[in-house]
């Protein structure tokens, strides 16, 4: 058997969300939040989640918890936007898993909107669907 990683999924390929697709026939474990370490922004006018860790004022992020193949992973990371890249993440739980951050530096470069007060990114696109109606 192949071996697999377990990711945890806290923005656009989230069950719902348009690049969802992305995590091909990847095996959903069930929902999950982090530790409160973490800062959510919305990057590039809110194309995509921009999260990183912080040692104060982080919040918890909800998400999903997939198992994916090698070849279901490099797939997933060829597919994320520009300078996210693969780090670890603690969840509530104290599991540490693979998610994708962004670096903090560009987020404040680009002085893009920190979105962590709507509680995740699904909230976050909700909100926005319900402004523009």
């Amino acid at each position: 058997m192949e071996n697999t990683k377990r990711i945890f999924i806290c923005g656009s390929a989230l069950q719902g969300q348009p690049d969802h697709q992305n995590l091909q026939e990847a095996v959903f474990l069930g929902q999950a939040s982090t530790q409160p370490r973490y800062r959510l922004h919305a990057a590039v006018d809110g194309w995509h989640p921009a999260i990183y860790e912080i040692e104060t004022g982080g919040i918890s992020i909800p998400g999903e918890i997939y198992e994916l193949t090698q070849a279901q992973f490099d797939h997933l990371a060829a597919t994320e936007p520009p300078h996210m890249y693969p780090s670890d993440i603690v969840l509530d739980s104290g599991e540490v898993l693979t998610a994708f951050l962004y670096p903090q530096s560009l987020i404040e470069e680009y002085s893009w909107p920190d979105i962590s007060h709507h509680g995740g990114w699904a909230a976050y696109k909700a909100a926005q669907l319900t402004l523009a109606e």
